[in-house]
């Protein structure tokens, strides 16, 4: 099908704001800058509004997907991608006041978890994560891929898996904690390439499954984030399929879904391989962007519904 190509009243540009080797999981702290993922050098970057990025830390045991709870520290997914043997295949917490380090989880009934590869926090803190296998499954201690949940207890619990999905990857949550919603990529001939919505109920166990969109025989989505309005911004597509298991038929760009699955407009990426984005900025009206090398930024109309406003917390001289 054709998608319609977002257009916004200012006709905002994008730009790059910084080149590296394969980016993933950005996020934005209320000083303006963004941490963001390296995971082929196996670090992680953090830019400056001056324009500036340098290494924040190194190694990064494979840090894939990012996000802030909200107490503004940094949650990360240790994941096994490019390197399983370097990867920490676990999810960890750092407090970037204090520096505090910690390991949140690293184990699900006495496995190992697979590749913790995106996160996402509700308002009252609880955690959830997809812990899915793309390299190699010959490393898999669990015998399946799954969506996990950490309450603010410490408390983990699986609350997704085969057969209601194939692949979890990107993943959102609104801030009651009350829907989740959940891209499942599966990268075989024939595999699902979709865009789930679930329901909550008050122990966080998902249900009431609802196909959202569907990318068919294109690259499906990777990381996605919600707005306040319910719109999900999806980064999905390629230019270049990697396989049989893929075609053209979804460019590179953010897709933006309406909250009863109807696709609204596409912002072009001219960049595979698209990943993942965060909202930030002073109004939360700034998506960052990372695909490929590259970190890119634009205005879009929406406002980002995360646990972290960190709009709320910038001053007059911060990002714009």
């Amino acid at each position: 099908m054709r998608y319609a190509e977002l257009r916004t009243p200012s006709q905002a540009k994008l730009t790059t704001v910084a080149s590296l080797a394969f980016t993933e999981g950005p996020a934005c702290h209320a000083d303006g800058s963004v941490f963001y993922s390296d995971i082929l050098n196996n670090r992680i970057m953090r830019w400056t509004p001056e324009g500036n990025s340098v290494v924040w830390r190194e190694p990064s045991n494979r840090t894939n997907g990012q996000t802030f709870d909200p107490q503004g520290r940094l949650l990360h997914c240790e994941g096994a991608e490019f390197g399983s043997a370097e990867g920490g295949r676990r999810v960890t917490r750092t407090n970037l006041e204090s520096g505090e380090y910690e390991v949140l989880t690293d184990h699900y009934q006495g496995k190992r978890y697979n590749s913790p590869n995106d996160i996402c926090v509700d308002a009252l803190g609880n955690i959830y994560f997809t812990d899915p296998c793309y390299d190699d499954r010959s490393i898999m201690e669990m015998d399946c891929d799954a969506v996990y949940r950490i309450d603010i207890s410490g408390n983990v619990q699986r609350i997704l898996s085969q057969p209601e999905i194939q692949r979890p990857n990107g993943i959102a949550v609104n801030q009651a904690g009350t829907a989740l919603y959940l891209v499942d990529s599966c990268p075989e001939v024939g595999g699902n390439r979709k865009i789930w919505k679930f329901n909550l109920n008050e122990y966080g166990i998902a249900d009431q499954q609802q196909e959202l969109w569907d990318f068919g025989g294109g690259r499906g989505a990777d990381g996605m984030r919600l707005s306040t309005s319910g719109n999900l911004y999806i980064a999905a597509g390629i230019s270049t399929p990697r396989g049989k298991h893929e075609n053209r038929d979804v460019p590179t760009g953010v897709y933006i879904l309406s909250p009863l699955g109807k696709m609204l407009s596409r912002i072009p990426i001219a960049e595979d391989v698209i990943t993942n984005l965060a909202f930030g900025g002073t109004n939360g009206q700034t998506i960052f962007i990372t695909a490929g090398k590259t970190l890119y930024r634009t205005h879009v109309p929406d406002v980002g519904e995360v646990a972290y406003p960190v709009w709320n917390q910038l001053d007059a001289g911060g990002l714009q």
